[in-house]
């Protein structure tokens, strides 16, 4: 596995090589949990949601929470609806950061997703992105190729999953045994949705690279055949 060493924009080395990337990436994963290996795993979305103590009690209470991009959290004394944990973030280049995506940054992990890399996109990080904050590259040859290939996407093109969907698959591939909850993800009932309301910031517009009916039909599969638990 390669991480991009901190401040050292764009640049990798070497940390475990090429062979056992997916034992590296779980064991780095259990690192971050409750317990070893997590029993339970929240993928939260950023999708805006309605008060519900019991999803926001869900996902505090996982092993394992991850988040997404331009995430947020509830505030403290405010409506239960998103909790307020986060052990991983799933990012990419060109997000816009919300003010809880750096937040407490040196007791998270940091997952960077690059599918665009085989397509020519190399733009270096963000000014924006912390000076000493290492990150962990996912493996497109791991993880983003086989959920195309389960997805029905020709991955000679330049189209691939959204963020929550890989990182719901990337769970489930690595925790087998583990409850996988997905909450925060609008596609499912949506879609034909062209944008994507967040729970904090702006909206932003669905990119031409995505193929969410076809994320929509396999996210139902999975609940139906038992591989993760929504959360509505």
């Amino acid at each position: 596995m390669s991480t991009i060493a901190p401040g050292l924009a764009g640049t990798t080395v070497t940390a475990a090589g090429t062979t056992g990337t997916r034992a590296t990436l779980r064991l780095l994963l259990e690192s971050y949990a409750r317990s070893a290996p997590p029993r339970s795993i929240a993928v939260v979305g950023n999708a805006p949601l309605s008060p519900d103590e019991v999803r926001a009690a869900t996902i505090d209470s996982a092993d394992l929470v991850l988040r997404m991009t331009t995430f947020g959290l509830d505030a403290p004394g405010g409506p239960p609806t998103v909790g307020r944990r986060c052990d991983v973030v799933v990012l990419h280049r060109g997000i816009t950061p919300s003010p809880f995506t750096f937040a407490d940054y040196t007791g998270r992990l940091y997952l960077l997703f690059e599918q665009g890399r085989p397509f020519g996109e190399r733009q270096p990080l963000r000014p924006w992105w912390p000076a000493d904050l290492g990150v962990v590259p996912v493996s497109n040859y791991e993880f983003t190729r086989p959920l195309n290939d389960l997805l029905g996407l020709d991955s000679r093109e330049r189209v691939w999953a959204t963020a929550g969907t890989l990182a719901t698959f990337l769970c489930t591939e690595l925790f087998p045994a583990a409850t996988t909850y997905l909450t925060g993800v609008s596609l499912i009932d949506e879609p034909d949705q062209t944008t994507f309301e967040h729970h904090w910031g702006d909206a932003v517009r669905v990119t031409p690279e995505h193929r969410l009916r076809t994320e929509s039909a396999l996210l139902k599969q999975w609940i139906a055949d038992g591989r993760i638990r929504f959360l509505p």
